[in-house]
């Protein structure tokens, strides 16, 4: 029996971590894929850190709930129940009394169960909370170090208020959670005291043996394991709910953005329409105010104006990361939201300053992970872009290893990858938002070679303020405060002295740096 006790033991242990992990780990994927398909207001509105914490940290909490809260619950109430059986068989009355002091002592533990366990959903926040300003801060440490020492004095005590919290919020929540094992050896003491009355009094008059009256009180006092075990499953209960709760309120969020019907984009370069486009960020003031305009496939349109004119909501619009406010856009004829998601993604290809990286092969990082995607055709898209000088520096080609967020590129390199990544998917649409702003010199050559070839054929939407990129575009359009003050073919805008662009152009070519537009702009 003790063999066979120590091999159940061990079995049991393996199915519970077997089932915590399984059930845990789909739980983070099921959440972690979620979180991924809501909108970019959503990921705004919540940093990194606290995401982390709402994703592991929460669903770690219901490891020990999904593993052994059954067994255990299920093991411990069958013991109670052989007990108040025994005791029930000896005598009635004491079973019944035995049976009402338990009764009580569950009854009690789960009301107060209720009252802490919006207590853990507090500490659970303010850990996510305290993580996400953690995150935060590493993020931008060298700004905090170039900062000088007030600035690290300000996030060290913002630390302390924040673990000052944290710890306030677990101090209630366990000392309500004791709560309940207080009650219980209250009652536990209580029923002891009645047991060894009661049993005094039966000894006293023949009503009972001391084999009676032994079994009478050892069973009682053995009632302490399982409902001291059910106290137990209630405290890891109480964070348990709480954890099921902000998992359930993380389920139920909605993204902004509702997939389309299904709307058909045709092959090829697609074209533009805005139709008094107007959009605010969560109900602030206007970022773009009733723009309207369109632009032919093929076309390139250079966007200028200055910073907070609205430039970049514009260009997120297009691939529906935000929807406007009011009015409508099409792509290709096409209403953006009449259209898959997917669908529309998969046709507008967006390079940034900020190219996000993986600590991957060079191979992953312009795939995204797709091992369906053959080197002949990543190498042919490189020779395509005129991009081989760049390969052919790798230390391993596409096997060469990438430290975690592109250590070991520089900027520009790092766009070189963006743009093949780009050039892989042929979208119809290619927007780039400052794309040539962080080059090195020794990569500018080959960075406009490969803005050539890549917006070739395609419609192209270039937010920058160098002459030398202006020089491709064949419309440009000046936004201020959000509103287009000025829409036309380039040609035509420089050759009017009167246009704003003209303006720009006369006031460039007067200025220390003649290539960039910005300061003329501010």
């Amino acid at each position: 029996m003790a063999l066979l006790a120590q091999g159940v033991t061990v079995a049991e242990t393996y199915l519970a971590e077997l089932v915590g992990w399984t059930a845990t780990n789909t739980l983070r994927a099921d959440l972690a894929a979620h979180c991924l398909g809501l909108d970019l207001g959503f990921h705004h509105a919540r940093t990194p850190g606290e995401l982390i914490e709402r994703i592991d940290g929460d669903v770690t909490a219901l490891a020990n709930f999904f593993s052994r809260f059954v067994i255990t619950i299920v093991g411990n109430a069958l013991l109670l129940l052989g007990v108040l059986a025994a005791l029930w068989r000896e005598d009635w009355r004491i079973g019944l009394g035995v049976g009402l002091f338990a009764g009580v002592t569950l009854a009690a533990m789960l009301r107060l169960y209720a009252v802490a366990r919006p207590l853990w959903r507090a500490v659970e926040q303010e850990g996510a909370l305290f993580y996400g300003f953690v995150g935060e801060r590493l993020a931008g440490l060298e700004d905090l170090r170039t900062s000088g020492p007030t600035a690290v004095a300000y996030v060290l005590r913002r630390l302390a208020e924040r673990l000052r919290a944290w710890v306030r919020l677990l101090l209630r929540a366990v000392f309500a959670g004791q709560a309940v094992w207080m009650v219980a050896l209250t009652l536990f003491a209580l029923a002891n005291a009645l047991a060894l009355i009661v049993a005094t009094g039966l000894f006293r008059s023949g009503a009972a043996s001391i084999g009676t009256i032994y079994l009478i009180v050892a069973y009682t006092g053995l009632l302490v394991r399982p409902i001291g075990r059910l106290q137990a499953e209630i405290l890891d209960l109480q964070q348990a709910g709480a954890s099921i709760d902000r998992v359930e309120e993380l389920f139920g969020v909605r993204s902004a953005i509702a997939d389309g019907p299904g709307g058909v984009l045709p092959a090829g370069a697609l074209s533009i329409a805005f139709r008094g486009v107007s959009f605010a960020y969560d109900g602030g003031p206007l970022t773009l105010r009733d723009l309207s305009f369109a632009l032919a496939p093929g076309q390139v349109l250079d966007l200028l104006g200055r910073t907070g004119s609205g430039k970049t909501t514009l260009a997120r619009l297009l691939p529906r990361f935000h929807d406007p406010t009011s009015g409508t856009i099409a792509l290709g004829d096409a209403d953006l939201r009449a259209t898959r998601l997917p669908d529309l993604r998969a046709r507008v290809g967006l390079v940034t300053q900020e190219v996000q990286l993986f600590a991957a092969s060079v191979r992953d990082n312009l795939t995204f992970f797709d091992p369906t995607v053959p080197d002949a055709r990543l190498l042919a898209a490189i020779d395509d872009l005129g991009l081989r000088p760049w390969f052919d520096a790798l230390p391993a080609g596409l096997d060469t290893a990438l430290a975690p967020g592109g250590g070991g590129l520089s900027a520009g390199e790092a766009q070189l990858l963006a743009f093949v990544r780009v050039f892989l998917r042929d979208p119809g649409l290619v927007i780039l938002d400052e794309a040539s702003s962080r080059l090195d010199p020794a990569t500018e050559r080959l960075i406009e070679r490969a803005i050539d070839r890549l917006l070739a054929g395609r419609t192209g939407i270039i937010i920058a303020h160098r002459l030398a990129t202006l020089r491709r575009v064949d419309t440009v359009l000046i936004l201020e405060a959000g509103r287009a003050v000025e829409w036309g073919g380039r040609a035509d805008l420089a050759r009017d002295q009167r246009s704003r662009f003209a303006h720009l152009l006369r006031a460039a070519s007067d200025a220390d740096a003649p290539d960039d537009l910005t300061e003329v702009l501010a």
